[in-house]
């Protein structure tokens, strides 16, 4: 079939298998270009492994540390009429490269939040790696079952009361107001059940259980604080409530389950989650003007690399005095946020493409499923079914 990008609303439905494997492809190059990271970690268990940030993870992991990892996602495969879901196109791409590279490489494909996944991790760390170095938690989803049997649903919402602010309608890259209204108790307290640390938890003590971590195993899970601008959806909204429960419970497994756990801010960045919050695209795509401009922009990729080489993810980690691994300290530099507050003021629909790095945003919305990367000829009759190595098997 030719496949061609169907967008409705902040979602992509489709996704081009050739263009993800550049894009894969690509980020591997730029790790391999930056030199070996030091490190004692050579089996790494990414968990949310597809997309994103988990993605940049494995490719570091693989590709500058020489590691074995082992990856779990949720993804959907093509049936033949469908595409694939992006992230089971980049996982495919991975481990063609890792096996190419002679790294071990393998995928559970499943719901990571599930006792079921969780087992066949532990039985498959145990045949194939005896333990693992570490564990990167990086689950980004929208609702969790929890062992008891109920399901929570997130919802990206304020908390106290109604929030307004300009916003970029994706549609037509206007500039309007958008209201986020504020969650109930319920729903911050479901929000927390999703995205905050609980699980991250549960998985850490299953391996700890099960001894099939490394006696100085450590691990780290991602997080995001952002600008004053965005406080009232990040920060004191329902996602911040997660967050600070994830934070917390980084303390917990240190001190409970007795593993290093590390909390890393990251910078913001389009993700699949990110571009579904109201004010968070045109936030993102001010921000990406400003630190283009200033040369100190990054990707996943970046950020990830450069977590692990220049913050010593796996030696001496530097952290700042709350314990966090501060990767968002570009993004917060003052000359970049007092320009991002400058512009916001100002922005509006004539002067959007002035101020604000629209263009960028959406190349990084379409590069997520696979589109608009150089070299691909998206004309051409491409088969959607393509199979993961290690799941085929």
């Amino acid at each position: 079939m030719i496949i061609k990008p169907r967008v409705k609303d902040y979602l992509c439905l489709t996704a081009h298998p050739e263009g993800c494997k550049k894009n894969v492809e690509d980020q591997i190059a730029y790790v391999k270009a930056q030199g070996e990271i030091p490190g004692d970690a050579k089996k790494v268990l990414v968990i949310g492994c597809s997309t994103g940030y988990g993605l940049a993870s494995r490719i570091v992991a693989a590709f500058g540390c020489h590691a074995d990892t082992l990856g779990i996602m949720f993804e959907r495969p093509s049936n033949g009429r469908k595409t694939a879901s992006p992230g089971w196109y980049n996982t495919a791409s991975f481990e063609q490269f890792a096996n190419e590279e002679g790294v071990y490489a393998k995928t559970i494909n499943g719901d990571a939040f599930s006792k079921e996944i969780k087992n066949l991790t532990i039985e498959t760390i145990k045949k194939d790696l005896g333990k693992v170095d570490l564990v990167v938690y990086s689950l980004a989803a929208p609702r969790r079952t929890t062992p008891d049997g109920v399901t929570y649903r997130s919802v990206l919402k304020t908390t106290g009361e109604e929030f307004t602010n300009k916003n970029l309608n994706l549609k037509d890259n206007s500039i309007g107001m958008k209201s986020i209204p504020a969650a109930t108790e319920e729903e911050v307290e479901a929000t927390v059940k999703v995205m905050g640390g609980e699980d991250w938890k549960l998985w850490m003590q299953a391996l700890k259980d099960a001894d099939v971590l490394s006696e100085d195993a450590s691990t780290v899970a991602y997080s995001y604080i952002g600008s004053e601008l965005t406080y009232p959806i990040y920060f004191e909204g329902t996602i911040g409530a997660a967050k600070k429960h994830l934070h917390q419970t980084a303390d917990e497994i240190t001190k409970e389950v007795g593993v290093k756990a590390l909390i890393s801010v990251n910078k913001g960045l389009v993700t699949q989650a990110s571009a579904a919050i109201p004010i968070v695209p045109l936030y993102m795509s001010v921000l990406y003007k400003v630190m283009k401009e200033n040369n100190v922009h990054e990707g996943c990729i970046e950020q990830i690399e450069r977590l692990f080489k220049e913050k010593r993810l796996l030696a001496d980690t530097i952290t700042d005095e709350h314990g966090w691994v501060r990767m968002d300290d570009l993004e917060l530099r003052d000359d970049i946020q007092d320009e991002v507050k400058k512009r916001w003021e100002e922005i509006n629909t004539d002067n959007v493409s002035e101020l604000a790095d629209v263009d960028g945003y959406w190349e990084d919305f379409y590069r997520m499923f696979g589109f608009k990367e150089e070299g691909i000829d998206y004309e051409a009759e491409t088969d959607p079914v393509v199979e993961i190595p290690s799941i085929k098997e």
